[in-house]
């Protein structure tokens, strides 16, 4: 066993001991530290001061709970808050861990609590009798029914969140145990506490070049479940979406900001027109102010009168968290790939060869691509063309490390633009989806062999909901009106609503 460190973790409810494993992964085992509680606790508070966490503790029981804080530095279009409840455990008399708790609450339904608007049983604010519920001394509603003598603090939380700039409306809620925050914390006051000096090592953030450090703690979401394990500096993942919904952006966002923040950088290919990638780069390095968001979205891309869901509301809030991430100093980047003014087998040419120049300059770093799901397919043909060979297909054959991952999702909606009846003009809007529930968790699969598309897997983003245009909803948009602009030529052969 280590000098001066104790590991011990859960796993399918039994403890048992594991001498000085380490992974790039959240592990699914408790950190133990090899210290009284006492002696750990003072590090874990200076810890949390250090990472601009600001918390309020109770004195007399090693609890502590911090404000709440929006994921991406403060973006004020994420529309996500966490805090964290942190609990001091006596494991034994000399060892001590620790219980962290995320607490979540967002504008967005989805993360809802089932049941969360439903009263069971008796109400809280009024009484067995019908009455209203004053819980005053010798007042038999608040002894008997279902009450049990509520009081003023058990409605407390209702109003314990942020108000005057940072107030939202707390339609959602979650309180889940954070193995990664536990062991983020635990990875940071350690060495500190080890008789032997760097016994554990430190995972530092991947810092932009020329900035001058890069931030301790950056609030990225709940972690994405298996997302680690299929990624490393060099490698390629193509991600294939269903263009206009909410999640995928978020899923993207949140995906570079653990892996930024875990020290690996991250750039992101964009399947946007390639006379966007200087807007793009320059509104990255800007401030985010109105005449940067002016000058991202005065390309006719954003203002087609036919919007396939690439120039979503939700993908420019990505953009702004990608924005957030480099201002802080982490390594994030974006390059665009897409020529829409070519058909088919030459359009998928053009975008394998962008993406592997991409790679090619940049080979120590992580490339994400996303992009409609028949491009990114690493197996050759399609229903339509036999010997068609996707942007995948392409790439998979000049790369070592590719890893092709699909979507997958619950039912819900998304903004799509298919063919009309007739099949004359496209059709643009909010379209019902179709999924499969596996619960409220992004994460990442990977089979054992690809499937027949050529995917190694899938990314599941939950159940998905709409996103309209940026420019719709006011994004960059300027004064005066914009004028209408022809459709884009250039899409992939015919093909499925899911991809384009």
């Amino acid at each position: 066993m280590r000098s001066g460190l104790w590991l011990s973790f859960v796993l399918l409810g039994l403890v048992v001991a594991c001498a000085g494993r380490q992974e790039p992964e959240t592990p699914d085992y408790e950190a133990i530290y090899d210290v009284p509680l006492d002696e750990m606790w003072p590090s874990v508070r200076e810890y949390f001061k250090d990472a601009g966490l600001s918390y309020r503790e109770d004195k007399g029981s090693r609890v502590l709970q911090t404000e709440w804080k929006e994921e991406f530095g403060g973006s004020k279009i994420a529309g996500y808050w966490h805090r964290y409840m942190v609990i001091g455990k006596r494991e034994t008399p000399t060892k001590s861990k620790l219980w962290i708790i995320r607490i979540t609450k967002t504008v967005n339904r989805a993360l809802s609590r089932p049941g969360k608007e439903l009263e069971w049983g008796v109400s809280r604010s009024i009484g067995p009798a019908g009455g209203r519920d004053t819980g005053a001394p010798g007042d038999a509603s608040s002894t008997s029914g279902g009450n049990f003598g509520v009081t003023f603090e058990d409605d407390q939380d209702r109003f314990d969140f942020p108000r005057g700039e940072n107030g939202f409306y707390a339609e959602s809620g979650q309180g889940t145990r954070d193995l990664n925050m536990e062991w983020k914390v635990f990875r940071g006051i350690a060495p500190k506490l080890a008789k032997k000096e760097a016994a554990v090592p430190v995972k530092l953030a991947a810092r932009a070049p020329g900035a001058k450090e890069a931030p301790a703690f950056t609030e990225c979401g709940q972690t994405i479940i298996g997302l680690k394990k299929q990624v490393k500096p060099g490698g390629v993942v193509l991600l294939g979406e269903l263009h206009g919904t909410q999640e995928v952006p978020r899923f993207i966002a949140q995906s570079v900001c653990q892996l930024v923040t875990s020290g690996t950088p991250v750039s992101l290919g964009l399947e946007l027109p390639l006379e966007n990638e200087a807007r793009v780069k320059r509104f990255l390095e800007s401030k985010g102010e109105e005449a940067d968001w002016l000058q991202l979205m005065e390309s006719p891309f954003w203002r087609s009168p036919y919007p396939d869901g690439r120039g979503s509301e939700a993908v420019a809030n990505m953009l702004e968290q990608l924005r957030q991430l480099r201002a802080q100093g982490l390594d994030v980047t974006a390059f665009v790939y897409d020529h829409p003014k070519l058909n088919g087998q030459k359009r998928e040419d053009a975008l394998a060869a962008t993406v592997l120049s991409q790679v090619k300059a940049a080979p120590t770093r992580l490339h994400l691509v996303m992009s409609g799901n028949v491009h990114s397919r690493t197996a050759q043909g399609l229903p339509w063309d036999k010997g068609y060979r996707p942007m995948g297909w392409l790439l998979k054959e000049q790369l070592e490390d590719v890893i092709a991952l699909d979507m997958a999702y619950d039912s819900g909606s998304a903004w799509i633009c298919a063919a009309d009846q007739k099949g004359r003009k496209l059709d643009c809007g909010v379209k019902a989806t179709k999924g499969k529930d596996n619960g409220d968790r992004f994460f990442v699969h990977v089979w054992g062999s690809p499937n027949a598309e050529g995917y190694h897997g899938v990314f599941y983003v939950g159940r998905v909901n709409a996103s309209e245009p940026a420019i719709q909803k006011g994004l960059g948009m300027p004064s005066d009106a914009v004028p209408a602009q022809e459709p884009e030529t250039g899409s992939a052969p015919a093909q499925p609503a899911s991809g384009s």
